[in-house]
């Protein structure tokens, strides 16, 4: 009974972009957000080390979390579009930008140059003493013009129908409590070290909390160690999540063992390049915490080892391959949710717990 019910949707869905796509071809319109009937759409696209995620609602409202590299003839912004056509949406409603590093902020401009963007939303002002980061920022604001831009703290959430996002850290800071957590005791505490804080953008990111449902879903930027632990010690504010975008595209200087084993993921997201990120320790990290079923990564991390990389139908991007696709997930609100890489066009489900 439930995959009737399942297929009746995916057939809905599929009727509702075509839809959508017939009014954009007939009508000219500028907008027209396609829902995805029982499904939040979430969308790891392939920026080659930096960050660009799509989530798209069940009600058609859409967040792009960063937009990639700049130049490369447009070549992030269009990866960006590709998503959106997948999803049938033809706008973004918000976009959050984490942090003012290149791989992140960079796309902006190639981005608005293709589609009509409702808010941008980041935290704030370059908090970096580095030419080449305000310069990025100068760029980023300019960029954005007159498009509503809006200062996103600790605490504070983004509206999308049907869905319960929370933006859990910025600027440096970080929510006191998550409505509907209970904070727990974390007894990996005591043995994670002291980790020293870096002056850089990273520290400074905005990351959010997304729920859908039973299903949750963690992305956090660029966030260190030394900005991740105050979320989960002495006391884990954040609980368990069903997906987690590995934080900093799986460098070591995020991704500590108190903050991984606290959050307990049951899938993984790592948006490496093939030549950034992918660290060793920190691939190990979310690959053997507690519970973690499968570790996705966006590209084979060609300067580790196949010790430290996944297998290679959890990889969207193999070494001596094309590059451009995307880990596209589908999450229902009992919790359950599925993965698809798109290099092979395999599924794979993860039944509601």
């Amino acid at each position: 009974m439930r995959n009737a019910v399942y297929n009746r949707m995916n057939r809905t869905g599929a009727l509702l972009k075509l839809t959508c796509v017939l009014v954009l071809l007939l009508a000219g319109a500028a907008q027209c957000n396609a829902a995805q009937p029982g499904r939040l759409l979430i969308y790891a696209i392939d920026v080659e080390g930096g960050q660009a995620t799509l989530l798209v609602g069940p009600t058609g409202g859409s967040l792009l979390v960063d937009t990639g590299w700049p130049g490369n003839d447009g070549r992030d912004a269009m990866r960006i579009q590709a998503a959106m056509r997948d999803a049938g949406i033809a706008r973004i409603d918000h976009v959050l930008i984490t942090h003012f590093h290149v791989d992140h902020v960079g796309g902006v401009a190639n981005l608005v140059e293709r589609m009509e963007v409702g808010e941008f939303l980041d935290h704030g002002v370059n908090r970096e003493d580095s030419d080449i980061t305000r310069h990025d920022y100068a760029a980023y604001v300019q960029a954005i013009g007159t498009t509503p831009r809006r200062t996103v703290h600790p605490g504070d959430t983004i509206a999308i129908g049907g869905l319960r996002i929370v933006v859990l850290a910025a600027d440096g800071e970080h929510i006191a409590a998550v409505p509907g957590v209970r904070p727990m005791p974390n007894a990996a505490c005591a043995s994670e070290p002291k980790w020293e804080l870096d002056d850089t953008e990273n520290p400074r990111s905005a990351g959010v909390l997304v729920r859908y449902g039973k299903f949750r879903f963690l992305d956090l930027g660029d966030l260190t160690k030394p900005k991740e632990i105050p979320l989960v010690c002495p006391e884990n504010l954040i609980g368990p999540v069903d997906l987690y975008l590995v934080n900093h595209h799986g460098f070591n200087l995020s991704n500590s063992h108190a903050f991984v084993d606290a959050i307990h993921p049951r899938v993984a997201l790592m948006d490496n390049g093939p030549h950034k990120a992918g660290s060793p320790e920190a691939w190990a990290t979310v690959h053997f915490s507690p519970g973690l079923e499968d570790l996705y990564m966006l590209h084979t991390a060609e300067d580790s080892d196949a010790a430290h990389n996944s297998a290679d139908a959890l990889i969207a991007n193999l070494k001596g391959g094309t590059d451009g696709a995307y880990i596209k997930v589908e999450a229902r609100a009992d919790g359950g949710f599925r993965v698809t890489n798109t290099r092979t066009g395999a599924t794979k489900n993860y039944p509601a717990e």
